[in-house]
């Protein structure tokens, strides 16, 4: 009787696996996310073409097929979403439960002016429902590093969970999900009862140093190889 107990756990346990990775394995979009001007645009169009181009700001989104460098036969449907505050949630809403993993681009050099608003798009995110229930690979992108004034990873990651912990003790109103239905109650972010860190999130979440631009400018290459090489991992 044990043997068959243990034999039936294991194979609940095989087709949870096939579930989980059947479900992942339908998930084929990395999104691009951030505010306005953070640099999502040409980061896109860099990954694809590797060369520069000028961008404006973006009203809808832009998608295409992304081949992993390392094996051309492995693919992510990269999809740069409108970073303005009136279009990104909406967007978001279209395109969260097809994701893979996530891009979210932060401006180094405008950071510390804009950081109020890119801790509070970020926790929109990571407080839905979806995003939780999925949790996609996030990559925080600390784009413009080939400017001066950038922050480093290291400082914007300090100062982000600084201002997700005061955010998830400051936020009053019950929140909705980003359809406008209630969610019954706020998401937990984090572990109750201690200082926010990103290690508590139910996915991994990492940082990397990138610059779109490049150090060269509109003439030389962009610095994406840490980008580059996540994109791998999740694949």
């Amino acid at each position: 009787l044990s043997v068959l107990i243990a034999l039936i756990a294991v194979a609940i346990t095989f087709l949870i696996w096939r579930f989980v990775q059947g479900r992942r394995s339908s998930r084929k979009a990395v999104l691009l996310l951030g505010l306005c001007d953070a640099g999502k645009t040409l980061l896109f169009a860099r990954l694809l073409s590797g060369r520069y181009r000028d961008t404006q700001t973006s009203i809808t989104d832009s998608s295409a097929v992304y081949r992993v460098s390392q094996d051309k036969s492995t693919n992510v449907t990269l999809i740069d979403l409108p970073g303005h505050e009136s279009l990104r949630l909406q967007f978001l809403e279209r395109f969260k439960a097809a994701a893979r993993a996530i891009v979210f681009v932060v401006d180094s050099v405008a950071f510390q002016r804009e950081v109020k608003d890119v801790a509070e798009f970020l926790y929109q995110v990571l407080v839905d429902s979806t995003v939780l229930r999925n949790a996609p690979a996030l990559l925080i992108a600390c784009n413009k590093q080939d400017v001066t004034m950038a922050k480093s990873a290291k400082l914007i990651q300090q100062q982000l969970e600084k201002e997700l912990n005061t955010l998830r003790v400051t936020r009053s109103a019950a929140p909705t999900s980003l359809d406008g239905s209630a969610t019954g109650g706020p998401a937990q972010l984090g572990k109750k009862g201690k200082d926010f860190d990103f290690s508590q999130l139910p996915m991994k979440v990492e940082f990397v140093e990138c610059s779109a631009r490049g150090s060269k400018g509109e003439e030389g290459d962009a610095d994406l190889e840490g980008l580059e090489k996540w994109l791998v991992k999740v694949a």
